[in-house]
């Protein structure tokens, strides 16, 4: 029987988001600065075989959920190989990608027969001259991806949209509208104080509460649930299939219930996305640790888990890019 991995404030850790890389093919202004360079050597990033056997010893002590981020995680070869090699991991009962979907039109055929059961696409904006504002990339990439993920049979596909306020909060009715046509399910998401951008972008801060109460003024809203390890708070639109999530760290946190850690592309184990908490495994690794040490150092980095974040009452603490941290 698996043991699991039980944090100091009684939270059960089931969910590892893995950063297979700090790059992107995209510079969305809230997350990475459109000059920054500064990104992690090659030779620092967790190689296959390391990430491999971090994501096994997680297995074994009662993860189940992994999802591959990035940056971008398609900008990194190998991810489909990767993915075949995680979804094979006895206890990994549940493999998915986060992506820009620029590079998902050719990778989508490949990774669905990898084992990755679904996706999240983030999608801030429908109108092609906003999204190249916002992201400085193609819509037209995005949509293509998108309908090459459909065709290669990902279901659920999550639409992730962060929603700001004087930016595209005048879309999230047509949001809803794209995503009952083409069968998504959609998440809208506050904007985070993570590093210079994303405090800058919290200018544009707005309380999904608002966005809710908007909605049901168009849509009769009934409770929803949906399968996942993620914070998302569920309604349906009556009438159809679509489920929207509503991703409120700032307005609503959810800490009480947090079940997730997140491992770096430098194999650096974040324990809270607004807390500096850290533990590094990769010089562990590389100094050739046994694999019953592993998971002893990965019990000790639980028990380091801050209680919450702490967005509101010091957003300038996490200097670190979202990208940097892991999606």
């Amino acid at each position: 029987m698996r043991r699991g991995l039980i944090d100091p404030f009684g939270r059960r850790i089931d969910y590892v988001r893995l950063s297979v890389t700090d790059r992107c093919d995209l510079r969305c202004f809230y997350c990475m600065p459109p000059d920054f360079h500064d990104f992690e050597a090659p030779d620092h990033w967790l190689d296959l075989d390391e990430i491999e056997r971090v994501i096994r010893a997680f297995s074994e002590l009662g993860v189940g959920r992994v999802r591959l981020t990035g940056g971008e995680p398609l900008t990194r070869r190998g991810v489909p190989e990767l993915a075949a090699r995680l979804a094979a991991l006895p206890g990994v009962e549940d493999l998915s990608l986060s992506t820009n979907a620029i590079q998902l039109e050719r990778h989508a055929a490949a990774l669905h027969r990898a084992g990755v059961s679904r996706l999240n696409v983030s999608l801030d904006s429908l109108d092609p001259q906003r999204f190249k504002a916002i992201t400085g990339g193609p819509l037209e990439k995005v949509l293509r991806g998108l309908s090459a993920a459909s065709q290669a049979g990902f279901s659920p596909i999550k639409i992730n949209m962060v929603v700001m306020r004087g930016v595209n909060d005048d879309e999230v009715e047509a949001m809803v509208d794209f995503c009952i046509a083409h069968g998504f399910t959609l998440r809208f998401i506050e904007t985070m104080p993570m590093g210079e951008t994303g405090r800058e972008a919290s200018e544009h801060f707005l309380d999904l509460r608002e966005v809710k109460a908007r909605l049901a003024q168009r849509y009769r809203l009934l409770p929803g649930v949906m399968p996942g390890g993620g914070p998302a708070r569920y309604v349906r639109v009556a009438g159809t299939e679509l489920r929207i999530g509503f991703i409120t760290p700032i307005s609503q946190h959810f800490c009480a219930s947090c079940n997730r850690v997140r491992l770096a592309v430098d194999g650096t184990l974040h324990l809270c996305l607004g807390q500096e908490h850290s533990t590094e495994l990769r010089p562990l690794l590389r100094a050739g640790i046994s694999d019953a040490a592993l998971k002893e150092a990965i019990q000790q980095a639980i028990a380091l888990k801050p209680e919450k974040h702490e967005f509101r009452e010091q957003p300038g603490q996490v200097v670190r890019f979202m990208s940097m941290t892991g999606g």
